[in-house]
């Protein structure tokens, strides 16, 4: 752990990296903090942003604890570093990629330069593009690393950074923490650049794209053009002119993109927050879609690599949420392929429901922590089984392993191909929904979240989860526990995290604070098998147990 600074400490280290701070609106901000209160000084400038599994994440700003272009400097040197521990024929090759957020083009430029200057190889990809193709790129041009520049659906204040290596993946433990030790024996003034010019650093003109377009509309049966309506919303993302071509090419060309929501806009406008998760943001796509009387509503996130699906429900629409769609795409993709050696996969947190299609197949099923740098271990390191699907409830799903990371873009392709298949029969979605339910029965979802701000936050919600573990509850609403799994323990077959189960008949939940984000996330989940065909009900009783299991975890995490 980090020690605090001393004010005098606090005010040196703030006086340094002023020296080398090139973006005038950081030199203002640290200025006023030098004047301003010495606690906020001490904040901004002891240790740095957390490197992690998920890379760096944070608001924009200045200092070691903010987004700004000497962290990205600092973090693209103790990324060399690691690198170069490694035994290459010729020099490393890193492919770099960024969305349209604040500053994402000049952070991938910097890392590129700064690789170079330690005579790694870089391709920068040509364009703000979706997180998808930088993690798809990594494999086709056999990448020794790759980097994009993304805080995915964070607010309009954050940006981030996002590391994979050489198999494709997000970095994993140890080597997350191998990066973050040379990134602390890193300061702002020792970071050399080389120039953008540099005959090390490469500008991609497309071929990586139009390779990912190829391969992406390739994950469905190719056929003439499709009757399907689609409406469609990037979110002031990356993601409109790939997914659009991406459609096209598959014969879906009836793709109508909500005009207000089209461009990339890092204010993001039209929405308080860049989540299709967080209700609200798809409300002027739904609007738009009832208006064409769309059959599908797709959303993607603004790095596009999240999928989100609204649904007409008779009268009424339905938000599909992440455990819903992943069933759905799961059953679609087992349903459409073959052999006893296909592997599914999902997480802890997400719907058993994945369980019993795999069963129902006769395929393989891996259940691994939370995040896609675990949903893709399975496949990567497993001999003689073939990954075919995996997903996690934050509407993250991965269709085949081209792409060894979560792709909104492909997976959106595929639930419009099972859309359409069931259109062509006179049937909804929700119908199909409704067959998974008749076979394995209701299962319903939700979570809640609270957040934690501020430099006292991640103390509070240690102290919330260490006191869930002292003082577990002994019922979910009024049906007893039967179950707890501690997984910060060994023998739960896992790497231990920071997360506790609870099961009880027919209900199960998980406590577990986010890995990107200042949250504690309360997952729960009802089973009720279908009796007599009698869906509503059945889906009534489920939702009634939801809805007491998630009270009593979340009375849990406030008292």
């Amino acid at each position: 752990m980090t020690k605090t600074l001393s004010g005098d400490q606090a005010r040196v280290a703030a006086q340094q990296w002023l020296e080398c701070e090139s973006d005038l609106n950081n030199c203002q901000e640290i200025e006023a903090l030098l004047a301003g209160p010495e606690s906020e000084l001490i904040e901004r400038f002891t240790g740095h942003l957390e490197f992690g599994t998920a890379g760096l994440r944070g608001s924009l700003g200045a200092g070691p604890q903010r987004m700004n272009r000497s962290l990205v400097q600092m973090t693209a040197a103790a990324i060399a570093q690691r690198l170069l521990q490694e035994n290459h024929e010729e020099p490393p090759l890193v492919v770099i990629g960024f969305d349209a957020r604040t500053q994402s083009d000049v952070f991938a430029s910097d890392t590129a330069r700064v690789l170079a200057n330690q005579n790694i190889r870089c391709v920068l990809l040509p364009k703000a593009l979706p997180t998808p193709v930088l993690a798809f790129s990594v494999l086709q041009i056999k990448a020794s690393a790759g980097i994009m520049v993304t805080a995915s659906h964070n607010p309009r204040q954050d940006n981030g950074y996002k590391v994979y290596w050489k198999d494709g993946a997000q970095i994993n433990a140890p080597l997350d923490k191998e990066i973050s030790v040379y990134l602390d024996g890193i300061t702002p003034n020792e970071v050399k650049l080389a120039s953008l010019d540099s005959p090390l650093i490469t500008q991609d003109e497309g071929n990586l794209l139009e390779q990912y377009l190829d391969m992406a509309a390739s994950c469905v049966a190719q056929s003439p053009e499709s009757e399907l309506k689609i409406m469609y919303t990037p979110i002031h993302g990356v993601g409109k002119d790939t997914l659009v071509e991406v459609f096209a090419r598959a014969g879906f060309t009836s793709v109508h993109v909500l005009e207000e929501q089209a461009e990339p806009d890092p204010d993001f406008p039209t929405v308080n927050f860049p989540n299709p998760e967080v209700p609200g943001t798809l409300d002027l796509a739904l609007t738009e879609a009832k208006k064409i009387d769309a059959d599908l509503l797709i959303a993607n996130d603004p790095d596009a690599d999240r999928l989100a699906v609204v649904v007409p429900d008779g009268e009424t629409w339905r938000t599909l949420n992440g455990n819903e769609i992943g069933s759905l795409l799961a059953e679609h993709v087992l349903k459409s392929s073959e052999g006893s050696d296909r592997l599914v996969v999902t997480t802890i947190v997400s719907s058993r429901m994945l369980k019993k299609l795999a069963a129902h197949h006769g395929t393989h099923y891996e259940e691994t922590l939370t995040g896609f740098k675990w949903i893709m271990r399975p496949g990567i390191d497993s001999q003689g089984k073939n990954f075919v699907f995996g997903y996690e409830e934050a509407l993250g799903f991965a269709v085949g392993d081209h792409v060894h990371d979560k792709d909104g873009i492909t997976s959106a392709l595929v639930f419009a191909e099972l859309a359409a298949e069931a259109k062509k029969q006179g049937r909804s979605v929700v119908d199909c929904l409704h067959d998974l339910w008749v076979r394995h029965g209701v299962h319903v979802t939700g979570q809640m979240t609270h957040r934690f701000e501020g430099s006292e936050g991640s103390e509070e919600m240690t102290q919330i989860m260490n006191q869930i573990r002292d003082d577990p509850p002994k019922k979910i609403g009024v049906v007893d526990i039967n179950k707890v799994i501690d997984f910060s323990e060994e023998g739960s077959g896992l790497p231990p995290t920071d997360a506790v189960a609870f099961e009880a008949d027919e209900v199960r939940v998980i406590v577990r604070p986010s890995g990107t984000e200042p949250l504690i996330k309360i997952y729960a989940e009802a089973v009720v098998a279908v009796e007599s065909e009698n869906i509503a009900n059945s889906e009534e009783v489920a939702l009634k147990k939801l809805e007491e299991a998630l009270e009593c975890l979340d009375d849990l995490v406030k008292r």
